[in-house]
C-alpha cells in the first residue's frame, strides 16, 4: 500500500483554491459539486480523456486503458459500474474523506456576515469501509485499485425554513476543497489488512478493534465485514453472539 502525506493548516480566512460557484456538470449532487470538480482538476494529466464513454458509462478520466473514477459519496450508487468496468478495464476509483472540515454559515436573509468554525469531527482512512461495504469484493480484484484521499474541506450551510427539522434548519449547499493532506492506495487484499490498527490481539472481536481505532462498534462491523470478505480474516469462533476473528495467515 503505497501512502503519502503532506499535513498542512488552513486558517480561518482561508478559502479554496478554485472559484467557490457550483461546479455540478455532470457529477451528480449540488453539495459534491466543488469537490469532484477540485480532484478531478488534480488528476487530470495532458493526453487524458474527460467525460469519456467506455462501454456505454460515463467515467470522469481516461488515460490510456485506466479508467479514473472520483466518487465523493456513496459506494452504492456506483457498485454496477464498479463490477462491471473492472472486469474488462484497470480502474482507480478516488474517494475523499474529510480529515478536518470548517463549517460556513451563509447569513440569513442576506443580513450579516457568514460565520466559520472548525467541526469537532475528524476522518481516517478507516472511513472507507463506511462505502466499501457496497463492493469489498473488488479489493482482490487485480483491476481494481482504491485511493483514499484525507481532505480539508468547508462545509458551507444555509438556513431553510423549510427544514428546520433538521440541524435546526441549517442544511448544506456546497463543500469545498481546500487541500489534499494525504493519500493511501489499496491495490488488494493485502492493503486492506494494513489498515487494520496495531495492538489487536491474535484473536479479536468487534469491541477490540473499535477500541484500539478509538471509533464506533458500527464502523468496527463495517472493516469486519470487508476483511471477511476479502479473506483477510475468518470467524475463529463465537462467544454467546460475539464472533471473534483471527487474521487468515498463507
Amino acid at each position: 500500500m503505497s501512502k503519502s502525506s503532506a499535513r498542512s493548516n488552513i486558517p480561518p480566512s482561508a478559502s479554496p483554491s478554485t472559484g467557490t460557484e457550483s461546479m455540478t456538470s455532470g457529477i451528480g449532487t449540488l453539495n459534491e459539486g466543488h469537490v469532484h470538480a477540485a480532484l478531478k482538476q488534480r488528476y487530470v494529466q495532458p493526453g487524458d480523456l474527460t467525460e469519456a464513454d467506455v462501454d456505454g458509462y460515463i467515467v470522469d478520466i481516461l488515460r490510456g486503458e485506466q479508467i479514473i473514477e472520483i466518487q465523493t459519496a456513496n459506494f452504492a450508487a456506483i457498485a454496477k459500474k464498479m463490477r462491471d468496468l473492472s472486469q474488462r478495464h484497470p480502474v482507480r476509483l478516488v474517494h475523499p474523506i474529510a480529515a478536518d472540515r470548517w463549517i460556513v454559515k451563509l447569513p440569513q436573509d442576506g443580513a450579516g456576515a457568514e460565520t466559520r468554525r472548525k467541526s469537532p469531527k475528524h476522518g481516517g482512512f478507516e472511513d472507507i469501509f463506511h462505502e466499501l461495504v457496497s463492493f469489498p469484493e473488488l479489493c482482490a480484484n487485480p483491476n481494481f485499485e482504491l485511493e483514499v484521499v484525507l481532505t480539508l474541506e468547508e462545509e458551507v450551510r444555509h438556513r431553510d425554513g423549510q427544514r428546520r427539522w433538521r440541524r435546526n434548519g441549517w442544511v448544506t449547499v456546497e463543500r469545498r476543497l481546500l487541500d489534499v493532506v494525504a493519500t493511501t492506495r489499496i491495490r488488494g487484499p493485502e492493503d486492506l489488512a494494513a489498515l487494520l490498527p496495531d495492538g489487536l490481539p491474535d484473536t479479536f472481536h468487534t469491541g477490540h478493534l473499535a477500541a484500539a481505532l478509538d471509533r464506533p462498534r458500527a464502523l468496527a462491523q463495517r472493516i469486519a465485514y470487508c476483511l471477511r470478505r476479502c479473506d483477510v480474516i475468518r470467524q475463529f469462533d463465537k462467544d454467546g453472539n460475539t464472533v471473534i476473528y483471527a487474521r487468515v495467515t498463507a
